[in-house]
C-alpha cells in the first residue's frame, strides 16, 4: 500500500446562518469554499515539508466531490447573542524533515483573537513537547512563544479562526479548516 502523505495544505474559514442547523453548516462550508468536497477529518499531524499555500491556490486544485483530508473545527448555536468561535492552530518545526502539529478548538464567549491564540498555543505546546522544549504550561501564550522562538526549534505558528454572534433567526455555524492537498 502506498502511503498518503500530503505535501500541501491550505487554511480556510466560514460562517453560515439559517433556521435549520444543517443548512447553516452547509452555508458555513460554502463561505469557506469547501462545500463541494467530501471532507475526511483527521487528527493533528502536519506532515514533514508540507507547504502552506493560499486558499485560492488550494481550491483551484480540487474538484467537486473529491475526497480530501482535513483538520476541522465546527461550532454552532441557536442561542441569540452568543459569541461562538471555531479555530485551527498550526505549529511548524524549524527542521523541515520533522512533522508539525495542527489543533482544533471551539469556544463560546471568546473573541476571535482569544480563540485563535488558544488554538495556536495548543498546536505549539504539542510540538514543543515532542521536540523536548521545556516550558511551564501555566505561562501565558506570549511568554511561551518567546521560549519557543529562543529554542530555535519552532519556526512558525499561526491560526485560522472564525467567530460570529448568533442572531435570533435560527442557527449560526462557524467553521475553520486546514485542508490537505493530494
Amino acid at each position: 500500500m502506498v502511503p498518503i502523505i500530503p505535501r500541501r495544505v491550505f487554511f480556510t474559514r466560514g460562517v453560515g446562518r439559517h433556521k435549520e442547523e444543517l443548512r447553516s453548516f452547509e452555508l458555513a462550508l460554502r463561505d469557506a469554499g469547501i462545500e463541494k468536497l467530501n471532507l475526511v477529518h483527521v487528527s493533528s499531524i502536519l506532515p514533514p515539508a508540507c507547504k502552506v499555500v493560499s486558499r485560492s491556490e488550494g481550491l483551484k486544485s480540487l474538484a467537486p466531490g473529491q475526497v480530501v483530508f482535513c483538520v476541522f473545527s465546527r461550532c454552532a448555536s441557536s442561542e441569540p447573542h452568543r459569541l461562538i468561535a471555531a479555530s485551527v492552530g498550526c505549529a511548524i518545526p524549524a527542521d523541515r524533515e520533522a512533522y508539525g502539529y495542527l489543533s482544533e478548538y471551539t469556544s463560546f464567549g471568546k473573541k476571535e483573537k482569544q480563540a485563535g491564540d488558544h488554538a495556536e498555543d495548543l498546536a505549539a505546546s504539542m510540538l514543543a513537547s515532542t521536540l523536548g522544549i521545556e516550558f511551564d504550561d501555566e505561562l501565558v501564550w506570549d511568554a511561551k512563544k518567546e521560549i519557543w522562538k529562543i529554542s530555535g526549534k519552532i519556526v512558525r505558528t499561526m491560526n485560522i479562526t472564525q467567530s460570529a454572534v448568533v442572531d435570533s433567526k435560527g442557527y449560526t455555524t462557524v467553521v475553520a479548516a486546514a485542508v490537505f492537498l493530494p
